[in-house]
C-alpha cells in the first residue's frame, strides 16, 4: 500500500514534469514538514503535585500531488505524523502498529457539471468526491482542525454551486467499518486516533449539511444546516456494548457573519442551536454563541474584545443542553492550552469565555499575538459532596510570535500560562492540582512547492 502510494505521486509529479507548457492540463506537486517541540506543564488539564511536565517533538510530514484538467479536478495528500523516537532507529518495520502514523490525510477528485463557457463567467456547478477537509467561515463547527498533526478530513461527496458572490454546497457522508455481505451496523470506533466530536471516541455513522454563503461589501453571510447521525446501542449488564438497528440524529444550525465596521471595526458573530438526540441516545436542546470584535488603531496595532457562550447541562436535568461544537477548531477560539471542547474533558457545564485579543505587526514578517481569557461555567459546579463551587475556570495568557523567513519556511514560538481554580480541578477530575500551568512549543514549517 505505501509503495503503491509512493509510485503514484512519483508518478504524477513525473508526467507533470515532461507535460508540454502549452497543454490545458496543470499538474502540482508540493510537500510540507512540521515539526512542533513543546514543554508541557500542565497543557489540557492541570497537574497534580506529583506529576512531572513532559517534552517532546512530533513531527508532520506530507506530499500533495494535484491534477487539474477539463472540467476535472483530483488531489492526493499522503501525510506521515510521529513523535521523534516512537520508532527504533534501526527497525524498517513501524515498532508499534497502534503508533502508524503514515495514511491518506486527502484523496479527492471533482467534477465540473458545467463546461468551461460558464466557469469562466465564475459560475460553479460541480461534484467533488473523496476523502476531503471540510472548511466553512471562521472553522467554528466544520474545520480542519490544522493544528493537530493528524488534522481532520471526511470520507464525503460535496455538490457545489456558486454565481455572482453566493455558494450553496450540499454535502452527503456515510460510514462503515468495512465491507459486508449483510447489515449496515456501524460501531462508530473506528481504529487509530480517537476521532468523532471533540475526540469522544464516537463517529458518525452518516452527515448530511447545507452551508449557504454569500459575499457582502465587506464582509460575508452564512447559513448552515447540520445532521449527524449515531448508530443506536444498548448496554448489557457486564457493561458490554452492543450496536443496534437504528440512528439518532442530531441536527445543528445557525447564521455566521463577518463584516467591517466603518474602516478600522473587523466584526465576526455567530449562533448555532442544537436539537434531537446527542450520540447516546438522551434529548438534545443546546446552544451557543459569539461576538469578536478587532479594532485596527493603526498599521501595526489592533485589539478587540469577545465573548463565547455554549449551554451547559446542570445536575440532575433530564435533558442534555450541552452544545458540542461539532467538528470545528477549538484550539482556535478557546485557548491555546486545549482547556476546553477538545479530547481533555470538562465535565457538561458548558463555557463562558470573555477575552481580549492584541495583534502588533512588527514588521512584514515578524507578527506578535496576545490573548487574555477569563473562563468560567456557565450551569452550576458542584463538588462530590454536592456542595455549590464558584463557576469561575480561571485565566489563561497565549503569547504567540510568527516569523515568516520566505514564502515557504516559518517559525511559530509560544507561551502559555494558565492559572486554574478549584472548580476547574473538580471537573477535570484533577485532585491536589498544582496553583499554575505553563505550556511552550516551538514549531518549524517548510512548505515547499516541487511543481506549479
Amino acid at each position: 500500500m505505501k509503495t503503491t502510494v509512493y509510485l503514484l505521486l512519483l508518478g504524477i509529479t513525473g508526467i507533470g514534469l515532461l507535460a508540454p507548457r502549452t497543454s490545458y492540463a496543470q499538474f502540482s506537486a508540493s510537500g510540507q514538514l512540521r515539526t512542533r517541540t513543546e514543554l508541557l506543564h500542565g497543557q489540557g488539564s492541570p497537574l497534580s503535585k506529583s506529576d512531572k511536565p513532559a517534552f517532546f517533538t512530533s513531527q508532520r510530514t506530507r506530499l500533495n500531488a494535484g491534477y487539474k484538467g477539463y472540467r476535472t479536478q483530483f488531489f492526493v495528500a499522503v501525510q506521515d505524523v510521529r513523535v521523534w523516537g516512537q520508532d527504533a532507529s534501526t527497525n524498517n518495520r513501524i515498532t508499534n502498529q497502534g503508533l502508524n502514523g503514515l495514511m491518506l490525510h486527502e484523496a479527492w477528485g471533482e467534477i465540473s457539471l458545467l463546461d468551461t463557457n460558464q466557469t469562466k463567467l465564475g459560475k460553479e456547478f460541480a461534484l467533488k468526491i473523496g476523502r476531503q477537509e471540510l472548511l466553512y467561515d471562521d472553522s467554528r463547527v466544520l474545520g480542519n482542525l490544522d493544528w493537530l498533526q493528524q488534522a481532520r478530513r471526511h470520507d464525503a461527496a460535496l455538490i457545489k454551486y456558486g454565481n455572482n458572490g453566493f455558494t450553496a454546497h450540499l454535502g452527503f457522508a456515510y460510514n462503515q467499518n468495512r465491507e459486508l455481505k449483510t447489515g449496515t451496523l456501524y460501531d462508530g470506533v473506528p481504529s487509530g486516533y480517537a476521532a468523532g466530536t471533540n475526540g469522544i471516541g464516537t463517529m458518525y455513522k452518516s452527515l448530511q449539511f447545507l452551508y449557504l454563503g454569500k459575499k457582502l461589501k465587506q464582509g460575508t453571510a452564512s447559513f448552515l444546516v447540520l445532521k449527524d447521525d449515531f448508530q443506536k446501542y444498548a448496554v448489557a449488564e457486564a457493561g458490554t456494548r452492543t450496536v443496534q438497528k437504528g440512528t439518532w440524529s442530531r441536527v445543528t444550525l445557525g447564521p455566521y457573519l463577518q463584516t467591517k465596521l466603518g474602516k478600522s471595526w473587523n466584526l465576526t458573530a455567530n449562533a448555532y442551536y442544537q436539537a434531537g438526540k446527542d450520540k447516546d441516545g438522551a434529548s438534545l436542546s443546546s446552544y451557543m454563541y459569539s461576538v469578536r470584535g478587532l479594532y485596527t488603531m493603526n498599521k501595526v496595532f489592533s485589539v478587540g474584545p469577545g465573548f463565547d457562550y455554549t449551554s451547559g447541562t446542570s445536575t440532575g436535568s433530564s435533558k442534555n443542553r450541552t452544545f458540542d461544537p461539532l467538528y470545528g477548531t477549538p484550539h482556535k477560539f478557546w485557548g491555546q492550552m486545549d482547556y476546553f471542547y477538545t479530547a481533555n474533558g470538562f465535565g457538561k457545564g458548558g463555557l463562558t469565555d470573555f477575552y481580549i485579543n492584541t495583534v502588533i505587526k512588527a514588521s512584514d514578517k515578524l507578527v506578535l499575538q496576545a490573548d487574555l481569557h477569563q473562563f468560567s461555567s456557565s450551569a452550576q459546579v458542584r463538588n462530590a459532596k454536592d456542595e455549590k463551587l464558584s463557576a469561575n475556570f480561571g485565566n489563561e495568557l497565549d503569547i504567540i510570535a510568527t516569523y515568516n523567513l520566505t514564502k515557504t519556511i516559518s517559525f511559530q514560538g509560544g507561551y502559555c500560562t494558565f492559572l486554574p481554580t478549584t472548580s476547574l480541578a473538580q471537573v477535570k477530575g484533577v485532585k491536589d492540582p498544582q496553583k499554575m500551568a505553563n505550556w511552550a512549543y516551538l514549531m518549524i514549517n517548510i512548505k515547499p512547492e516541487f511543481l506549479k
